[in-house]
């Protein structure tokens, strides 16, 4: 008994602690609620595709160079494909630059040519300096040199970022617990205008998806007509951010071509026919003689 009554004492004495513990906040910082905040929050990490929805070009940014530019300098001319990460972060934009590397090594256009690759940095405390190291990395393993004038690295402040994740509707919330940011993944292909054309997400960027979506976002100013018949042949589906066959399109050139080739046939048996027709005449001709 004497036993049981000293363990119901430390009971009660540690409850009071016990307590308190769990009520315990740090200082500056709401304890659970912040974390409810947080979890919240984070359910609202997405990609909104605003498709068409024009991006504001006179926003802000330092190159890898350490420059001041503004996102609208890379437009223009030729389509953008734009990415959206967190340089330092070694979980989902390392393994997002690794599928985009691996797609851009398929892919026949090259940054600097066909068109821009901006990577935009969602953390206002990266500099330059990481921007430069890490453009360094990856042009050594995409291989080629020549798309160093092509593909930009920059860093801005939080108020930049948002302002051109807002019009792109690149929805990231930054994890304090972590010191990270939750983020969706996708590569972002717009017109040279700056409007929003094409998605490409859920870590997958096929080389012939990235193609397509260039060569539209371009009005066919780049690639080849092979492209733009591949583009009757293909339609995007916004809700999977991918090019599927467009059966009705398809319908359609078989038509045409079935059309065309009984066109082609008439017009050859007519020659034909008219051919023969020479040659009967000249023969009878002949034996009139």
């Amino acid at each position: 008994m004497k036993r049981w009554g000293i363990v119901g004492l430390l009971v009660l004495a540690l409850m009071p602690l016990a307590a308190s513990a769990q009520n315990y906040r740090r200082p500056g910082i709401p304890g659970q609620r912040t974390n409810d905040a947080i979890d919240a929050q984070l359910k609202t990490v997405r990609l909104e595709q605003k498709l068409n929805n024009a991006v504001p070009l006179d926003v802000p940014f330092t190159d890898e160079h350490g420059q001041a530019v503004k996102i609208g300098d890379y437009f223009g001319k030729k389509p953008v494909a734009l990415v959206m990460i967190q340089y330092r972060c070694a979980m989902l934009c390392t393994e997002q630059m690794n599928v985009l590397i691996g797609s851009l090594k398929e892919l026949k256009f090259t940054p600097g040519r066909e068109f821009e690759l901006v990577i935009v940095s969602i953390d206002p405390r990266e500099r330059p300096d990481l921007a430069a190291e890490k453009k360094k990395n990856y042009l050594t393993e995409y291989g080629r040199q020549e798309a160093e004038t092509g593909w930009h690295w920059l860093t801005g402040t939080k108020e930049a970022v948002d302002s051109l994740a807002a019009a792109v509707g690149y929805h990231y919330v930054y994890d304090p617990r972590t010191d990270q940011y939750a983020h969706p993944d996708g590569v972002i292909v717009l017109t040279p205008e700056g409007k929003v054309a094409r998605y490409f997400f859920r870590l997958e960027y096929p080389a012939q998806g990235l193609r397509l979506g260039l060569v539209e976002a371009s009005r066919g100013k780049i690639g080849n007509p092979v492209d733009l018949i591949a583009l009757l042949c293909y339609h995007y589906n916004p809700t999977t951010g991918k090019y599927g066959l467009a059966v009705l399109n398809i319908m359609r050139l078989v038509g045409i071509a079935t059309v065309l080739g009984l066109l082609f046939g008439i017009a050859l048996a007519r020659r034909r026919e008219g051919g023969l027709r020479t040659a009967t005449a000249g023969t009878l001709i002949e034996g009139d003689r």
